[in-house]
């Protein structure tokens, strides 16, 4: 198969007045609260294994939720990393979306092990493209009972390239439109999420999952194969206009949904 999960090709994003100041400031060890600041941190990752802009994007997100986050910024280049202390003062981890599959693996791995144990004591991994890739298991943090694949690759995709490009998806019963770039499905045998305890978000217009919240041990995990995050510098590239306008809630949804026990 390709391994081109995610590769988003134009970045002109502007991290804004909440960006690398405010939501990067953190110690190398820990997380300590910034004054005032009572919001739950997220940890979103931000490193060699994501494209410029794709971080701030998630993020963003997490603060606009009606229960809004604090992100934090981690990774190897951060004042934070991806560690057991680090995680430990976390609610949320966020992977964005990124690079092709098997470099961006073997940049991470070795966060899979903390990653693994956090998630299954009660944390929420969150993956967007590249990051739903990566919480499968070959190659991956291994988050996801089932398999991810392409969705191009599927029977009757209405995408058959990695273009930048606009895919519907009927996310609860509702059609909607979003940003996509080569994203997964997400599969378990007989379609039977029910038998994991999983909650289906979305799918695409074939009936492939799009988006899903599946439980790790005493955490969750969601991920999203399209890209809700996307802001309208996504679109800035020829022919992609969102019909739906750019709106949130879908992110929102997906967020609120994997945080939920």
């Amino acid at each position: 198969m390709s391994r081109t999960a995610g590769r988003v090709t134009r970045r002109r994003f502007l991290i804004g007045a909440a960006g690398a100041g405010a939501i990067g400031a953190a110690a190398a060890v820990g997380l300590p609260r910034l004054l005032g600041d009572d919001r739950p941190v997220a940890l979103v990752y931000r490193g060699p294994a994501t494209c410029a802009g794709c971080a701030e994007s998630v993020a963003r997100l997490l603060e606009s939720a009606p229960t809004p986050l604090r992100p934090v910024y981690c990774g190897p280049d951060e004042e934070v990393d991806v560690t057991p202390e680090s995680l430990a003062g976390a609610t949320l981890y966020a992977q964005p979306g990124g690079g092709t599959l098997d470099p961006a693996w073997r940049r991470v791995r070795g966060y899979a092990p903390h990653l693994r144990e956090w998630v299954a004591s009660g944390g929420t991994y969150l993956g967007f493209c590249l990051g739903a890739y990566l919480a499968g298991a070959d190659p991956g943090y291994n988050l996801f009972p089932g398999r991810v694949r392409q969705y191009i690759g599927t029977d009757e995709a209405t995408v058959d390239d990695t273009e930048d490009t606009v895919v519907e998806v009927t996310w609860r019963d509702e059609r909607r439109h979003l940003f996509f770039q080569d994203g997964a499905v997400f599969r378990v045998p007989g379609d039977d999420w029910g038998a994991i305890g999983a909650t289906v978000l979305a799918r695409y217009p074939n009936d492939t999952v799009a988006a899903v919240v599946s439980p790790y041990g005493s955490g969750r995990v969601g991920l999203v194969g399209p890209h809700p995050e996307a802001d309208e510098s996504w679109y800035s590239g020829p022919g992609l206009v969102n019909p739906d306008g750019i709106r949130y809630d879908l992110g929102h949804d997906l967020v609120a949904s994997a945080l939920q026990r």
